[in-house]
């Protein structure tokens, strides 16, 4: 973990572009009381093959005007080198600064002969680089219980290099809670001579149910004692919200102690969870 030490601690958020009228108002909502908090900038999600890009560029154009250092997600996941082009030169006008590159999830049907005109996120930081230089700040994904769809431990770390090595200034990693999986994910990195920062992705655990459909998609692991505690809760959900929030700001504490260079909050667009969370740790980005 020495490598993570060596980074200034910074704290953001994750928000997805709304659906609906009554969604958008309730973002602008939350944006804005979560944007007292002093975040370092806000992220925002697309769908799957980039189908909601159109939604994630109005979105950050929104929070860029209310004053948030945002960062849009990027996928190359069926787009051309032109949609990508295009994308890109939007957000410099806009004048955005940083770029969550990510491969992205195949639609339904999709076979990756239609993926577009690249396979990979380490192929998608390459153009961005070779596009615009040192513009952006690129955030890649890290994946510490491994990504779903990779054939070994090995394969995970080789392909987390190849983004590295493409170009990337940091990594914000899937949600996770097993503080080992995080620490053993990083020192695995370090004697591959990564350094940049991997900043854990939390997520607060409110839902049991909605946590475990999470899960199962993304490939990450509710250890057991964890689950069988929040199932216990049955329908207090009032209970069992206290008890997930205190879990996870007990995660975030352990993780900050261990060297974390931050911390970067799944919000699902709602401001209790996280602002909990954050008062708990008293957290601010100096």
């Amino acid at each position: 973990m020495k490598s993570q030490q060596n980074h200034p601690k910074q704290f953001s958020f994750e928000f997805f572009p709304p659906k609906t009228d009554k969604g958008a108002e309730n973002l602008r909502q939350v944006r804005d009381e979560l944007a007292t908090l002093n975040p370092k900038y806000a992220s925002v999600t697309f769908g799957a093959g980039g189908s909601t890009h159109a939604g994630t560029v109005e979105t950050v154009r929104e929070m860029m005007a209310a004053g948030l250092d945002t960062a849009p997600h990027l996928s190359c996941i069926g787009s051309s080198e032109e949609d990508i082009r295009a994308l890109l030169n939007g957000y410099i006008e806009m004048g955005v600064k940083r770029i969550v590159a990510l491969r992205g999830d195949l639609p339904s049907g999709m076979g990756m002969g239609g993926a577009g005109a690249f396979n990979h996120a380490n192929e998608l930081v390459e153009f961005i680089r070779s596009e615009t230089g040192d513009h952006f700040h690129i955030e890649v994904a890290a994946y510490p219980e491994f990504h779903p769809q990779a054939t070994s431990a090995s394969a995970d770390l080789d392909n987390f290099a190849h983004k590295v090595k493409a170009g990337a200034n940091a990594a914000i990693t899937q949600y996770f809670y097993n503080l080992d999986a995080y620490l053993h994910f990083v020192d695995e990195c370090e004697k591959r001579e990564i350094t940049i920062p991997i900043v854990p992705g939390i997520m607060p655990i409110t839902n049991i149910k909605q946590l475990a459909r999470f899960s199962e998609m993304c490939g990450a692991d509710i250890p057991r004692w964890l689950r069988l505690r929040l199932e216990s809760y049955g329908d207090d959900m009032e209970s069992l919200r206290a008890y997930g929030l205190e879990i996870t700001a007990e995660l975030c504490r352990r993780l900050l102690e261990a060297g974390a260079p931050g911390l970067h909050f799944y919000s699902m667009n709602r401001v209790e969870p996280v602002k909990t969370i954050w008062q708990q740790l008293d957290l601010s980005n100096d």
